[in-house]
């Protein structure tokens, strides 16, 4: 297939229906958005190094990786050989094939979708975060938009907050990436550098006290710049832990960076159960946050460094509203997904579910996305049906059993909670809980706060946890 005439070539929206048709047929599952990309930047004739340089990848990771799996997988949608080289000619010609067939052309791609439980291709993990590059990543607008916006603001500071397993890291990941998209190679100064660190990797001993918080957090984001990071030899005990640790990040970060560092501290939670050191801690990234917006009259090295801050509770620890970062940039709290929201996860899942399926699994789990990831992954494997799984949901015989079993351990190990939530799962009102309790609970992610009160997040929940209150604490 070759010698296509340029002019006879179809938009690219008509041949990305056709190929995104083919692979959901086969692959049940739709193109990803770098695979998109890539074929898009081929399609208009572009090399792998324009491709990865335009989209902010390494060149190496599209011509070995992405590419080479992208044309594998449209040769197995189509049931011939693509390649980079053949790919207009290919798409072209199924893509009038399409049209001229019609209705005809779908029927005969459907019916090479597998039907037995056995040839389903396997999904993603609903455990963790969901991957950089997934299909399965569902935004919730305008949420992605201000935070990419705002990570662009030098100096900026984001500020993510939603219980456990809404979807914080997988945002969280894709700032970072975003961030990094804005690099522009022919000018150093904009050079985007990123770290991530996770508060929950640190050993119980680093929260000991201010002064090994802030070397340990100094020599980690070093260590993830790939700088030398001999802490000690930067601390001396006449300046004490704050001023010694911004002196490090001026003199050994900051100065020498060529562009932009955007730091994301996840798990920042961990701080929140040490108030002996939190204030201190939290006063000294507000305090960066101010030199930024000092612009001139200030440090213009702060400017450099963006924060993105991630937690699962409200903040219940006593902090001076003046020397807070958690009254100060962009808050985003992150909210489960609508109807509308869930019903394009579904369809990504390939899953045709009836509005009244969808309002029926809505009522079970609320809208969560971890708890809507697990449903819509065995629906689609086929391990139950939907009656099935609404039946077992809220038993140990359900999907959910470990997800369960879990809460219920958290639970056993601090009994201080096990009566709040025994009163709010056996509650048809929102009622009020002790405020540290509720905050707790919150950030678990079992209860929704109401105003000063709390309900369970979801019917599942009220179910499992009503039916097993008397033993909760055994």
């Amino acid at each position: 297939m070759s010698g296509i005439d340029k002019e006879s070539l179809l938009s690219f929206e008509t041949v990305l229906k056709t190929a995104d048709t083919a692979v959901l047929a086969v692959a049940s599952r739709h193109l990803k958005n770098i695979e998109v990309t890539v074929l898009k930047g081929v399609w208009q004739g572009k090399t792998y190094d324009q491709i990865a340089q335009e989209c902010g990848y390494a060149p190496e990771y599209i011509k070995h990786d992405v590419g080479p799996k992208l044309w594998q997988l449209l040769s197995a949608s189509f049931g011939e050989k693509v390649s980079k080289t053949s790919l207009i000619a290919c798409l072209t010609q199924w893509s009038k094939q399409k049209n001229h067939a019609g209705d005809g052309a779908q029927t005969s791609i459907n019916a090479a979708q597998p039907t037995s439980k056995k040839n389903i291709l396997s999904v993603e993990s609903p455990v963790g975060l969901v991957p950089l590059h997934s299909n399965l990543y569902v935004e919730r607008p305008p949420i992605e938009s201000r935070c990419y916006q705002e990570v662009m603001i030098p100096g900026a500071l984001i500020r993510i907050k939603a219980p456990s397993q809404m979807g914080k890291t997988s945002l969280m990941v894709r700032v970072l990436n975003q961030a990094r998209k804005q690099h522009t190679p022919d000018s150093d100064f904009q050079k985007i550098y990123t770290v991530a660190l996770n508060l929950q990797r640190a050993d119980s001993s680093v929260f000991s006290n201010l002064d090994r918080l802030l070397q340990w957090f100094c020599g980690s984001v070093a260590r993830k710049l790939k700088r030398s990071h001999r802490v000690e030899d930067h601390w001396s005990e006449i300046f004490g832990s704050k001023s010694n640790c911004t002196t490090y990040f001026e003199d050994c970060l900051l100065s020498d960076l060529n562009g932009f560092l955007v730091l994301a501290i996840d798990q920042v939670d961990q701080v929140f159960s040490h108030p002996e050191i939190a204030d201190d801690f939290f006063t000294l990234l507000r305090s960066w946050y101010e030199e930024a917006a000092y612009g001139e009259s200030g440090n213009s090295l702060w400017q450099k460094l963006k924060l993105v801050l991630v937690h699962s509770t409200e903040v219940y620890i006593p902090l001076d509203i003046n020397k807070s970062p958690f009254n100060v940039g962009l808050a985003i709290e992150l909210p489960g997904f609508t109807p509308s929201q869930a019903l394009d996860l579904a369809q990504r899942y390939c899953l045709d579910l009836s509005e009244d399926n969808l309002i029926d699994l809505m009522q079970l789990v609320s809208g969560h996305p971890y708890l809507l990831r697990q449903a819509f992954h065995h629906l689609a494997q086929q391990d139950l049906t939907l009656t099935q799984l609404l039946a077992t949901a809220a038993t140990d015989a359900g999907i959910y059993h470990n997800h369960l079993h879990c809460h219920l351990q958290t639970l056993q190990q601090y009994p201080q909670l096990v009566e709040p939530l025994t009163r709010v799962v056996q509650s048809s009102l929102p009622i009020e809980v002790e405020q540290f309790l509720a905050f707790k609970l919150h950030s678990m992610g079992l209860v929704k706060l109401v105003g000063n009160k709390v309900m369970p997040t979801c019917d599942l929940y009220r179910q499992y946890f009503s039916n097993r209150a008397s033993s909760i604490d055994d």
